[in-house]
C-alpha cells in the first residue's frame, strides 16, 4: 500500500507502539493525526516528524476513556476537514492481578477504552471509507485474545472482543476495498506492564518490530496478524490444548508473586 499523501489517525500516539506507527508512516510520507492525552509529548513528536519528513501533522489531545470521546474526536476531525484513510485504534491499557484487587470503576474504564471507544471510532471512520471504497483500520488486540488469562482476565477478554470484532468486519467490508485487521502483539517493550503492574514474563519484541509486522499483514489484506513467530506458535498451541488446561497454565505464569 502506498501511504504517500494519505492521512492516518493514530490513537495512543504519544508513546510505545503508537509513536512507532507515527514514525513508520511519516517515513512513508503519510500525513498524521496524533491522538492521546499527553499533548506536550505529541506536539514534540509532531514538530520533529513534520520538519524531518515534510508532512502535515495534526495533534488532538483527548481522553478516549470518556464516554463521548469518540464522537467528539470524529467531530473535531470533521471540523478540521481531515479525511482519514487509515485508522489505527491503538489506545488501551491492561489491569494485572486478581479481578477483585482492582476497583470496579477501573475495570469499567478499561472496558470503555479497549472496547466501547474502539467500536465507536471504527463505526464513525469506517462509514466514509466504505462510501469511498478505500481505507484501512488496524485494531490493536493482543496474543492474550486467544485464550483466557487469569490475573489479566478482563484485559484478555477485552482483546478477545477486539480480535473477533475485527475479523468479522474484515469479511463484511473487504468487498468494499476496506481492510479491517486485528494486530496481535505479544510481550512488547512499552509502558503496558508498568501500567498493568505485571512483570514481563518473556523476551519482549520492540514496538518497531510490531509495527513492521502490522504493515506486512495489512499489505496481505489479512484479517489478523500475530506479531512474531514464537507468539504465533504459542497462540496456535493454546487452541490445541484443552481450554481448562490452557487457562491453568496461563494462571501459573501470571499469578502475582507473594
Amino acid at each position: 500500500m502506498n501511504w504517500n499523501g494519505k492521512t492516518a489517525l493514530i490513537t495512543g500516539a504519544s508513546v510505545g507502539i503508537g509513536e512507532c506507527f507515527a514514525r513508520y508512516l511519516a517515513k512513508e510520507q503519510a500525513n498524521l493525526i496524533l491522538v492521546a492525552r499527553r499533548k506536550e509529548k505529541m506536539e514534540q513528536l509532531a514538530a520533529e516528524l513534520a520538519q524531518k519528513h515534510g508532512i502535515k501533522v495534526e495533534v488532538i489531545a483527548a481522553d478516549l476513556g470518556k464516554p463521548d470521546a469518540a464522537k467528539q474526536l470524529f467531530a473535531e476531525t470533521e471540523r478540521r476537514k481531515l479525511q482519514v484513510d487509515l485508522l489505527i485504534n491503538n489506545a488501551g491499557f491492561g489491569i494485572g492481578g486478581a479481578f477483585l484487587d482492582e476497583s470496579l470503576d477501573r475495570n469499567l474504564e478499561m472496558i470503555q477504552l479497549n472496547i466501547t471507544t474502539l467500536v465507536a471510532l471504527t463505526h464513525l471512520y469506517l462509514k466514509p471509507m466504505v462510501a469511498r471504497k478505500n481505507g484501512a483500520i488496524i485494531n490493536v488486540a493482543s496474543t492474550a485474545a486467544f485464550q483466557p488469562v487469569p490475573f489479566l482476565g478482563a484485559y484478555s477478554a477485552s482483546k478477545a472482543f477486539v480480535l473477533s470484532f475485527s475479523e468479522a468486519l474484515w469479511e463484511e467490508y473487504r468487498e468494499h476495498n476496506v481492510t479491517v485487521m486485528a494486530l496481535c502483539p505479544g510481550t512488547t517493550s512499552t509502558e503496558f506492564f508498568e501500567v498493568a503492574k505485571v512483570k514481563e514474563r518473556t523476551v519482549a519484541q520492540t514496538p518497531e518490530e510490531v509495527v513492521e509486522n502490522a504493515f506486512r499483514g495489512l499489505r496481505g489484506k489479512r484479517s489478523h496478524i500475530i506479531s512474531g513467530f514464537m507468539n504465533y506458535l504459542m497462540a496456535q498451541s493454546n487452541r490445541l490444548a484443552p481450554r481448562q488446561l490452557a487457562t491453568m497454565i496461563a494462571g501459573s505464569l501470571f499469578r502475582p508473586k507473594k
